[in-house]
């Protein structure tokens, strides 16, 4: 005799919290503090420089089984968890070269965000479409962990963790917030699916309404991204521009090479120099504009001459306009700073840095940091000051957008670039103080990720790499070693349009957040009402 399931039409309904009685619950329940960190491990995982983006869903879909139907000190505790398992290692190069205390002291922080997050969606988990909820509650997390405390970290976003996967097209749609939803909705709507066959095998039961639901966190997220295709294009609008990429490299890596900022001005010198020679024996293409990572220049060529003239020299060299990156001090000011350097003009535009970064250009906190460790206040000993105005050089007819370094993380920084007319993006960098470290590997997927967000290429200068040239479909089509002097050069495509995500801009963040606080809001008001009732 064969049993028959039962199909129930009815939304599913709020569940009771069911306190575990077996001797394998008890064990499982023993089991879950671990798997919540190792589910945090499985994440960073699968982060760069590894391409196995596809990790993040079973991630996610264990941190949905860990968190349904506990309560909020639980959800806090195993949120904890689940945070420091991603973020202690995706992290560790933050203390490369000022030590482990930093290091900690940020995942510490950080982690209380997706804490936070955690005890969200234990209250969302007990709701009809409860992957919904719990998605748009991960990104709202991320926006709040985007913007505070001091400016804020998005170091970690989902989206960054894509720049290989096959949901990459939805940065075109609505940038990082949409790529990220759709991976973490599909995370744990594959958990859904997953306890809904376990429940109908268990009971005979399928509800069929939590089922469809199910589905659909699954579905709409992979199709979406497959639609979203059309929007991912390399097809140059505008014409092209053969651009130069240097990387001068350093004389040695960490903090110290700026004891020798000469020789570095010296190292991106020699290897333009070299280029030129290469141009003129008709081995390689004429740059149209040439582009040096940050910190190429930490002498002030305004101030000092002999930078200035060793800067024009290059440029006369290549024959092509360069933005050259440089630490430059007016009226007792310290900015970090792009200069576009004409071969025949010298400086006629400048860039300075908007986001500067926290405890590494500037120090919050300072009087309680140099009683702590007077060390970590001596690395820092002026606070760089911050730039007003987005930068957009024009080389050579071609709108270039600089995002230096750490504001690439930052998604308003670089679409205003894009919004102020950039045809190509440009990130210089200087990661020569994270050594060989997974950092540079990470902001070069967040590179990729730009590219396809705002359909530009985008080219990532860095001293001492990796440096690249990205297609406007996130493709890396040249790459530099690490710690090796080297040129790219590359005709690349010229693109105006904009994408619906350069478009919306803050829009579907705001939207998303608005979805978390509705499941928040909705699930406390029927908590609220069950207790009511029960008190009856």
């Amino acid at each position: 005799m064969t049993a028959t399931a039962t199909t129930v039409d009815e939304p599913e309904q709020l569940e009771p919290q069911v306190a575990p009685a077996s001797r394998g619950s008890a064990l499982v329940r023993r089991l879950v503090p671990a798997a919540a960190a190792l589910s945090g491990v499985l994440l960073y995982v699968s982060f760069p420089p590894r391409t196995l983006w596809w990790l993040a869903l079973p991630a996610f879909a264990v941190f949905g089984w860990i968190l349904r139907g506990r309560s909020w000190k639980a959800g806090l505790g195993l949120g904890y968890l689940f945070g420091l398992g991603f973020l202690l290692p995706l992290l560790v190069w933050t203390g490369v070269e000022v030590g482990s205390g930093p290091w900690l002291a940020l995942v510490a922080v950080e982690a209380v965000y997706v804490a936070l997050v955690g005890a969200g969606i234990t209250f969302v988990s007990r709701l009809p479409g409860w992957p919904l909820w719990a998605a748009a509650l991960w990104i709202a997390g991320e926006a709040a962990r985007a913007r505070a405390p001091f400016g804020g970290f998005p170091w970690g976003k989902i989206a960054f963790g894509q720049a290989d996967g096959v949901f990459l097209p939805l940065a075109a749609v609505g940038g990082t917030p949409v790529l990220g939803f759709g991976v973490v909705l599909c995370g744990f709507g594959l958990y859904e699916i997953v306890r809904l066959a376990l429940e109908r095998r268990a009971t005979g039961v399928l509800r069929r309404g939590a089922a469809v639901v199910a589905l659909l966190a699954v579905a709409v997220p992979v199709v979406g991204a497959l639609a979203a295709r059309v929007l991912v294009s390399d097809k140059a609008e505008d014409g092209t521009a053969t651009v130069a990429v240097i990387q001068g490299n350093v004389p040695r890596a960490g903090l110290d090479f700026n004891a020798q900022r000469r020789a570095v001005l010296d190292h991106h010198v020699r290897e333009t120099e070299r280029l030129a020679a290469e141009v003129k024996a008709g081995k390689v293409a004429k740059p149209d504009l040439v582009l040096w990572p940050e910190n190429s220049s930490d002498i002030d060529p305004f101030a000092n001459s002999d930078a200035s003239i060793v800067i024009e020299q290059a440029a006369k060299a290549i024959g092509a306009p360069v933005s050259v990156g440089a630490v430059v001090e007016r009226n007792g000011k310290l900015y970090n700073e792009q200069i576009l350097w004409d071969p025949e003009k010298g400086p006629v535009d400048t860039y300075d840095k908007r986001q500067v970064q926290p405890f590494g250009e500037y120090l919050p906190l300072r009087p309680l940091l140099n009683a702590i460790n007077k060390n970590w206040t001596s690395m820092v000993r002026q606070d760089f000051s911050r730039g007003s105005k987005p930068g957009v050089f024009t080389m050579n007819g071609t709108g270039v957008g600089l995002v230096t370094c750490y504001e690439a993380a930052f998604d308003w920084a670089v679409r205003s670039t894009v919004t102020d007319g950039a045809q190509i993006i440009s990130v210089p960098s200087n990661n020569a103080t994270f050594d060989r470290s997974e950092m540079t590997y990470q902001q070069l997927a967040m590179s990729r990720v730009r590219a396809v967000e705002h359909s530009r290429t985008v080219t990532v200068p860095v001293t001492s790499g990796v440096s690249a040239v990205i297609m406007p479909d996130g493709k890396i089509t040249q790459r530099t070693g690490m710690f090796v002097a080297d040129s790219l050069v590359q005709k690349v495509p010229l693109r105006s349009s904009e994408t619906p995500a350069t478009r919306l801009g803050i829009v579907p963040e705001i939207i998303l957040v608005l979805v978390a606080a509705g499941g928040l809001g909705w699930a406390a008001t029927t908590a609220v009402r069950s207790r009511r009732d029960t008190g009856a």
